[in-house]
């Protein structure tokens, strides 16, 4: 099978909200190394590498453009070629986030609405469309899976992807899905202690390239890409 790619943000690998959200996870994706989990006494009872598998598998991100095969006569090089142009063309903007519920599932998400965040995602649904090979059959079966709305049945079969657009909403997932409320709200409180020091203003300046060798491998950074380097305060 065809490795995957996706078009990610992701914070500075040198910076404490990634150190601390690979460690909550239990693996840095830019690193390719396991990490150690800090002591959390609290949820001491909880398998904590079930609980955030799924997250641990596609290494902590925020999607922009949905994981993806090349289309066909695209090369690897061809798609980092032009994500280092997009980036060099945007502009880097702050916006506050912390560790909040988004469904059954905890995630970092945006405290605030973000225009600039919004007009990002949106761009990158749409510029790097033309790498995206069509979704398979089964692909579209597993998204199906979903209840989609017709709207977003029609934005996954053209852009590959359903939850875009108005359907957007920014997340780096920190949980898998937590179908108690009781543990869902005990993890929480853990995570915003955890997770203090990082909470609040962050500056985006930057998408990631992440790759997926094969359907049962972690994804992995291939590069990241910085932004012009002024900053627009959402």
């Amino acid at each position: 099978m065809s490795p995957r790619y996706a078009v990610y943000y992701a914070p500075d690998p040198q910076g404490d909200l990634w150190d601390l959200a690979c460690a909550w996870l239990g693996r840095d994706p830019h690193r390719k190394v396991d990490c150690v989990r800090p002591a959390t006494p609290a949820l001491a009872d909880l398998d904590l590498d079930a609980l955030t598998a799924s997250p641990r598998g596609y290494g902590f991100h925020a999607t922009l453009k949905a994981p993806f095969e090349l289309a066909e006569g695209v090369l690897e090089r061809d798609l980092l070629d032009f994500a280092e142009g997009f980036a060099s063309r945007r502009t880097a903007f702050e916006a506050s986030i912390s560790p909040q519920a988004l469904g059954r599932f905890l995630a970092f998400r945006l405290n605030d609405p973000c225009p600039a965040m919004d007009a990002l995602a949106e761009a990158c649904v749409r510029d790097f469309d033309p790498f995206r090979a069509p979704l398979s059959e089964a692909d579209i079966a597993r998204r199906r899976k979903a209840v989609l709305s017709p709207a977003q049945d029609a934005r996954m079969l053209e852009w590959g992807y359903p939850y875009i657009f108005d359907d957007f909403r920014f997340h780096m997932t920190l949980t898998s899905g937590i179908a108690d409320d009781a543990v869902r709200a005990r993890v929480l409180e853990t995570l915003l202690q955890l997770f203090a020091y990082v909470t609040g203003p962050h500056r985006f300046d930057s998408v990631a390239i992440y790759r997926q060798a094969d359907r049962d491998a972690p994804f992995e950074v291939m590069s990241r890409f910085s932004f012009a380097s002024e900053t627009a305060r959402a």
